[in-house]
């Protein structure tokens, strides 16, 4: 009891000296920040969305349609006289929502799954994986694309297509982690005095992983943002009026000899958003994984 009570005072002492070294691996790459300020901004552009533009979304004014961009209009107007700056500002809600509901979800299932696999081995576990690699086997952007044609085209079909090829990624990295931690000593007491194996898996095994699987989550977001404005562009994601990217560039790239600032605007927005993302989870990898610190 005595070492116990040493080892937490110790751990609340250290805590704090932890935060700040992570801080300052964080901020030491310039890259990284950056990436972080541009998703800020967007997350602060997507909540405050009502304030930021005297327009509505969706209301059409076809004496102003393909007006370019001035004053009244930073990034001018649709074909059907929407303001295109307050499309992209309401359209960060939705993207960045999906992508990170969607990597998220993924990423819990992905990872429960994976600590079974991993935890329970032999068949049950060899089963699992051979399902993982047959999803694996395809490229995601063609799986995703054949999942949302199948369901239907629309927002939620497009968002569970994507959750299901996001999956095996997180199977594996937590079976892999869960393998090194079922042999740790702790685990093995557990066993020993009786606790059930679903008490161990949620317990020990699955907070044991969980760092890893917040840097790939992290790293997916980019990703899965830009999965969707794909099936958006390609007319399987979010369906007009709906104001997403994807579906704005789709749209926009019939007047884009004409009028540019259409398709161009939600292109530079998804680009940042998938940049800044990207950056980001290099940057937490860095601060949460030990082996990637040089």
């Amino acid at each position: 009891m005595e070492l116990d009570v040493r080892a937490t005072h110790t751990e609340l002492i250290n805590r704090p000296s932890q935060l700040r070294l992570n801080w300052y691996r964080f901020r030491k790459n310039p890259l990284t920040l950056i990436g972080g300020i541009v998703l800020l901004l967007f997350i602060i552009i997507a909540v405050a969305a009502p304030l930021l533009t005297p327009y509505e979304p969706e209301v059409i004014n076809m004496e102003n349609r393909l007006a370019p961009p001035s004053m009244s209009h930073w990034f001018g107007t649709d074909e059907v006289g929407r303001d295109v700056l307050t499309r992209i500002i309401y359209g960060a809600r939705l993207s960045l929502g999906m992508g990170i509901t969607v990597v998220v979800i993924a990423g819990l299932i992905g990872t429960i799954i994976g600590a079974f696999a991993g935890y329970m081995g032999g068949k049950f576990g060899q089963i699992i994986m051979r399902i993982m690699d047959v999803i694996l086997a395809f490229p995601t952007l063609v799986l995703a694309m054949a999942l949302t044609a199948a369901l239907g085209p629309s927002l939620i079909n497009a968002m569970l297509a994507i959750a299901i090829v996001k999956i095996p990624a997180f199977v594996r990295l937590a079976r892999s982690e869960a393998l090194v931690v079922r042999e740790q000593l702790f685990v093995k007491a557990s066993k020993t005095f009786g606790l059930s194996d679903i008490w161990i898996i949620f317990r020990h095994i699955i907070p044991n992983v969980i760092t890893p699987v917040i840097i790939q989550v992290s790293i997916d977001l980019g990703d899965a943002i830009m999965l969707i404005a794909t099936l958006g562009f390609l007319g399987l994601g979010a369906q007009p009026p709906i104001p997403e990217w994807g579906t704005m560039v789709h749209t926009g790239w019939e007047f884009f000899m004409e009028q540019w600032w259409y398709a161009t605007f939600p292109g530079i927005a998804i680009f940042l958003a998938t940049v800044s993302f990207n950056l980001l989870g290099d940057g937490l990898r860095d601060v949460l994984d030990p082996k990637s610190i040089r």
